[in-house]
């Protein structure tokens, strides 16, 4: 048998052996989706109670022994606070209030953080860290100073006083996410567009502001928000019972001489439902610019 005719064997191959995952790593396929899972139910609890409060009879609410589902089933909460005038005024008060707020912030912030990305001006970093040190004081810890102010200004039990509030201290917030995007776009897209004849201005509205569409959308909907649930301030400033917003108001339901729990559970629920809607509505575009900046 000559060498021609011997068939070549290759020797067989080795699989390697897959080592078992031990220790954290093989835990934490099954910790981690628990604790995410343990987390929503903390979370979900409240509202859930809430619900089930609000379809109860108010007399059944604080009833002993309590129970967690209701004994009698009934829409009559959700009928009265729909019906009661004093509720459509809050909603308003509160529609008015959060708008109002998010326009201002939006109008001042987008010229600013555009600025503050494309242009670099003497002071530019001491500007940036005074808006960041401006995040550190909440609405509560200076609301004295705030009374005494809009006091000496005439503005006590006013829209124009939480509407100037709740914008300043969302201002800060919204100026930082869009500096982000500002900065994060190629700035010879901007000279392409001045080389065809457009102004800062002209760049900044046509070409600018549809590539930050995902920032502007966050900053809307955390400064939405934010005006829409402020209580401390409106508490202070608002007497009047027709102009206060809907979390201020809607402890009118419970107090020393009456107890509707039901009603204010109904109203409550009621007043998560704008911003469910909001949510709906730009999920997508808050998803993309929550996570867009995070990314340069």
């Amino acid at each position: 048998m000559t060498s021609s005719t011997l068939t070549r064997v290759s020797p067989p191959r080795t699989v390697p052996l897959q080592r078992k995952v031990r220790g954290w790593k093989a835990a934490r396929r099954w910790v981690l989706p628990l604790a995410g899972l343990a987390v929503i139910i903390i979370f979900v609890i409240p509202y859930i109670v809430m619900l089930l409060d609000a379809f109860r009879p108010s007399s059944e609410v604080l009833a002993t022994p309590p129970t967690f589902f209701p004994k009698t089933w009934s829409l009559q909460a959700f009928s009265q606070v729909i019906a009661d005038p004093s509720f459509h005024n809050w909603l308003a008060s509160s529609l008015i209030v959060a708008v109002s707020s998010t326009i201002i912030v939006i109008l001042v912030a987008i010229p600013a953080a555009y600025f503050t990305a494309r242009f670099k001006f003497k002071g530019r970093m001491a500007f940036l860290g005074l808006v960041v040190v401006t995040q550190m004081f909440a609405p509560t810890s200076l609301v004295v100073g705030i009374y005494r102010e809009f006091y000496d200004l005439g503005l006590i039990n006013t829209y124009t006083s939480l509407i100037l509030t709740d914008a300043a201290f969302n201002l800060a917030f919204a100026l930082w996410i869009l500096q982000g995007f500002f900065s994060a776009i190629p700035k010879e897209i901007e000279e392409a567009a001045w080389i065809d004849g457009a102004s800062h201005l002209g760049t900044m509205m046509r070409i600018m502001l549809p590539l930050t569409l995902p920032g502007i959308v966050t900053a809307v909907t955390f400064t939405f928000i934010a005006a829409w649930n402020e209580y401390v301030v409106a508490l202070t400033l608002i007497q009047s019972d027709n102009l206060k917003p809907l979390t201020v108001g809607i402890n009118s339901y419970v107090t020393q001489y009456q107890q509707n729990w039901s009603q204010m559970f109904a109203a409550s629920l009621i007043a998560i439902v704008p911003v469910v809607i909001l949510f709906a509505l730009i999920e997508k575009h808050l998803i993309g610019g929550m996570t867009a900046g995070a990314v340069k």
